[in-house]
């Protein structure tokens, strides 16, 4: 890609903050929104625990809560749950399942772990992901049950017990599971009791079909440079697990759609046109939870997450695995919460000390938490430890 000018136009790291808490709705959550369109406006919420995606989407629509967005997921189908970017449970438009499936399933796959005598040739992962859009068509499955299904109209290898899992080995079909889903063969079904269960999309979405893989990605560019931009394709590739230098192509071959930028001395990309600085107030303080997709989609990292934040809330460079304190956008400690019957005892550990109005907006947000998953909750505040020292 080339630029159109010698001279980019510059953002800094609070212009680029504030433009994506405005887009995210962290800077206000939208007063006649739906959960659907705050799951699209953040290019989905990671759902792998779901009770941290209600409290993603519940912070970005004002007043909704876990039930809102249960009733959203299972009630009217506005949301579907499957597998999405890399290859891990979210919650999606269900709209949007045309481009969301033509796109991921247009990503090249990552490198295969397993040895190669317990890996799916492309003909086997056909072969399953045939029997599994057949099998769920009009069913809600049980893993158990979808695996003696796919074993029937596949044969007795897809059965194999060749998959490392948690505490034993899986059957071998089940590598293609997010392959099914990015293919628009499978979706989660309602729970049937404890048990999870699995059924086809065409029950969310009557007819839909993948949109065509050329226009989905271009889709899923824009729409991540939106929420996520400045980005370079390294980013976007991070983000959906992919190879960097297939992101690359993939932004070369969208450069007259694309501008470069400069963020704090680097360049990076948004939709052309878009490179206003947001004229809002930097937000204050938020609370969001695991694998927000604030905090697993936005770069650099080491702005998002400066010094003693990179230490304390990133594991081994990973984003998501703890609940963040964010401050004016930046990562400024962690937090985590214990549930009793309604009691919710929320512990908050900043890493530097809160003035009187950020302590008032920490409260705030502990109550609006207390809201979301409909409980009484109780705020503490700890001391974090970083590297050993408090």
């Amino acid at each position: 890609m080339t630029n159109r000018s010698a001279a980019l136009p510059r953002l800094s790291w609070a212009d680029v903050c504030r433009r994506r808490l405005d887009r995210h709705g962290l800077f206000a959550p939208a007063r006649d929104g739906r959960p659907a369109d705050a799951v699209a406006a953040m290019c989905g919420a990671h759902a792998q625990v779901l009770s941290a995606a209600e409290v993603s989407i519940g912070l970005r629509v004002a007043g909704a809560t876990r039930t809102t967005v249960r009733d959203a997921l299972w009630g009217e189908r506005s949301l579907v749950k499957t597998y999405g970017p890399r290859g891990t449970v979210h919650l999606l438009p269900t709209s949007d399942l045309p481009l969301w499936t033509g796109a991921l399933s247009a990503v090249p796959p990552a490198t295969n772990p397993m040895p190669a005598n317990g890996r799916l040739t492309p003909e086997q992962t056909d072969e399953v992901v045939s029997a599994i859009a057949a099998t769920l068509a009009d069913a809600e499955l049980t893993i158990d049950e979808l695996s003696a299904e796919v074993a029937v109209g596949t044969g007795p290898w897809a059965t194999d017990p060749v998959v490392p899992a948690f505490q034993g080995m899986w059957p071998r079909w089940r590598q293609a599971m997010h392959l099914a889903a990015h293919r628009g063969a499978l979706c989660f079904g309602p729970n049937r009791g404890r048990n999870v269960t699995y059924t086809s999309p065409q029950r969310w979405l009557p007819g839909f079909q993948p949109a065509a893989a050329s226009d989905a990605l271009a889709g899923l560019v824009r729409r991540y440079l939106h929420a996520y931009g400045p980005a370079t394709p390294q980013h976007f590739a991070q983000w959906l697990s992919a190879p960097r230098g297939w992101a690359t192509k993939l932004f070369d071959s969208l450069a007259g759609e694309l501008e470069q930028v400069e963020v704090a001395g680097a360049r990076a990309w948004v939709a052309s046109g878009d490179t206003a600085a947001a004229s809002l107030p930097l937000c204050g303080v938020r609370l969001l939870p695991y694998f927000d997709h604030y905090t697993v989609g936005c770069h650099p990292r080491e702005l998002l997450f400066p010094g003693p934040a990179a230490r304390r809330a990133l594991a081994g460079g990973q984003a998501g695995n703890f609940p963040v304190l964010l401050i004016d956008g930046t990562v400024a400690g962690v937090w985590h919460q214990r549930r009793s019957g309604r009691n919710l005892d929320i512990t908050v550990e900043p890493l530097t000390v809160l003035t009187p109005s950020q302590r008032r907006e920490l409260d705030d947000q502990v109550e609006r938490i207390g809201e979301i998953l409909e409980g009484e909750p109780r705020l503490t505040i700890g001391t974090v430890t970083v590297g050993g020292h408090a």
